[in-house]
């Protein structure tokens, strides 16, 4: 898609251009190693405040200012402490608000549970970065055991806290942030300057979601006991492993031995497909707008949609068969269920000669042929993008959180939404010229699993509108809970034999019920289908058993 040229006489619109430009820029190594470490180096320096791993004794703990490296970080989109996004308000969906939530590297908590091993590759991963780029070595032990302490304290208070504090909320505004949630005033402050960089001023009747309070306190006492050293080294450390990935060869393998030892993958992907994978992130619609003009067969989409509204009208039938809900929650769900908006295969303006809303998505973004300082420019563009959306309309044609080149499907329940990309309206999965028995059992399995988040133990929260309103009953309700007791017996009596381990079957319940109601859905669907095509699909005996075949 990317290394290819334009087909002959097609003058490509400036931001496929721009992608082509970023691909071409990651796929040559022979740059990437000539520029070295030069320019990631020079922005720790002067925008960070340095790497105090590589300065050893001449770093200056008097020049450390937390607030302002993490509004740094921030500014690059490296969320680090905290995670701050912009998303649609869950219970006014025509508007959009704040939410912050901790961000203490869940991943790295992870390597904690998986014992010392993976923990000493961990930080023999953070020493072998350090010994690659610097010629100081006298602080680099007495580091590596302060960042484990460290490490080690927030992992323990994470395994402490995380099934008493981590689902909790509280709604607030920016005015009322600081005493809400009894957090100082600098964090107002912080998110106040860090929207500027959005060019957005809040006002102190903004919305702000805080998720799980407790442990946005917990951790900030936490990161004030420490030294300004620690903090500096593990923040620059968090920013590094992200960006390890984009430096030259020799630093790519020393991240792939820490990922020998925690996956047991030994070598990396082709460069040609990273590439493609980070443009693909990068530039989502512009990469999609080339993948859909050359691959996409428009007819899928039509195919796509009658599957979706067969398979939602026997939803709908087993709503109305339902013998536990009462009258008022059956009109609420099955109006719900109607008003869900399909979107299919891709943004309609992608598929337009017009280019100007593609132009105008990024009309910022312009690239050179040098990575790095393209990867740094790519990372602030899509910060800035995140800040800016908090004061634009909500679009409800606007695709969010999905691309149409990705293999996955979503349903947003704060827009009343499912969204099948076209990535995944492609075979195995989906064929338009196949039997319909095999469309059914595979993609009509996922459909039938998306439209069912809407009304598992969290859909069933939201209303026809996308807002956190539940048009149930306290009686449903009530029935509901008692009914979802079988399905977590159920999975709690499944073993995953390969590992051992037990499945938990109330941590998998909304899974677990979208995926039952999917089997139920797709299977009657295909029935239904074949009642009115008769002898259409019957190109094998028991052909309408075959759906179940695909999964």
């Amino acid at each position: 898609l990317l290394s290819s040229s334009p087909p002959n006489g097609t003058i490509e619109s400036k931001a496929i251009t721009n992608a082509r430009r970023l691909y071409t820029s990651c796929i040559n190594e022979n740059a990437i190693e000539a520029e070295g470490v030069n320019v990631i180096l020079s922005f720790i320096n002067t925008e960070l405040g340095g790497w105090p791993v590589l300065q050893g004794s001449t770093w200056n703990e008097s020049t450390f200012d937390f607030a302002h490296l993490m509004l740094k970080l921030s500014q690059y989109n490296n969320f680090i402490i905290y995670t701050i996004k912009t998303v649609v308000d869950e219970k006014n969906s025509s508007i959009r608000s704040i939410q912050i939530s901790p961000n203490i590297g869940v991943q790295n908590l992870i390597y904690y549970a998986k014992g010392i091993e993976v923990i000493k590759a961990k930080w023999q991963f953070f020493n072998d970065l350090a010994l690659a780029l610097t010629n100081d070595t006298s602080k680099i032990d007495d580091d590596t055991i302060a960042l484990i302490e460290f490490e080690t304290e927030i992992a323990e208070y994470y395994v402490k806290e995380h099934k008493i504090s981590f689902n909790n909320t509280i709604r607030t505004t920016v005015g009322n942030l600081s005493r809400t949630v009894n957090i100082s005033s600098d964090f107002t402050t912080y998110l106040r300057r860090l929207y500027l960089f959005g060019n957005v001023s809040l006002i102190n009747t903004d919305i702000v979601t805080v998720f799980a309070p407790k442990v946005v306190r917990d951790i900030t006492l936490i990161i004030d006991r420490q030294s300004p050293r620690i903090i500096q080294n593990y923040m620059i450390w968090r920013f590094m492993v992200n960006r390890v990935w984009n430096m030259p060869k020799r630093f790519r393998d020393i991240a792939q031995q820490f990922n020998y030892v925690l996956q047991g993958t030994s070598t990396e992907r082709p460069r040609s497909v990273i590439c493609a994978s980070h443009v693909s992130h990068a530039m989502d619609l512009a990469v999609s707008k080339i993948y859909i003009n050359q691959y996409f067969d428009q007819d899928a989409r039509k195919e796509a949609l009658e599957m979706i509204n067969n398979i939602r009208n026997i939803f709908i039938n087993m709503i109305n068969q339902s013998m536990w809900m009462d009258l008022k929650s059956k009109i609420a769900m099955i109006n719900k269920a109607r008003a869900i908006n399909e979107k299919i295969g891709y943004p309609d303006y992608l598929k337009n000669d017009n280019v100007m809303k593609l132009e105008k998505d990024y009309a910022e973004f312009n690239f050179n042929l040098s990575f790095m300082p393209n990867v740094l420019s790519l990372i602030q563009l899509h910060s800035k993008r995140g800040l800016r959306a908090l004061r634009e309309p909500v679009d409800r044609k606007e695709w969010i959180d999905i691309t149409p080149t990705q293999i996955n499907a979503i349903h947003k329940l704060t827009l009343n939404e499912i969204i099948f990309p076209a990535a995944i309206l492609q075979t195995p999965l989906f064929d338009k010229d196949a039997p319909k028995y095999l469309n059914y059992g595979s993609i009509g399995v996922i459909m039938g699993h998306e439209i069912a988040h809407g009304f598992d133990d969290h859909g069933r929260e939201y209303d026809i509108y996308g807002h956190k309103v539940s048009g149930w009953t306290n009686e449903t309700i009530k029935a509901f809970h008692e009914r979802k007791k079988c399905i977590i017996e159920q999975y709690d009596n499944y073993t995953w034999t390969q590992v051992n381990r037990q499945v938990k079957g109330e941590r998998t319940l909304n899974e677990n019920i979208a995926d039952n109601a999917a089997l139920k859905q797709a299977f009657f669907a295909y029935q239904q289908w074949a009642k009115t095509h008769k002898n259409f699909d019957k190109k094998l005996p028991d052909c309408d058993k075959l759906d179940f075949c695909t999964l």
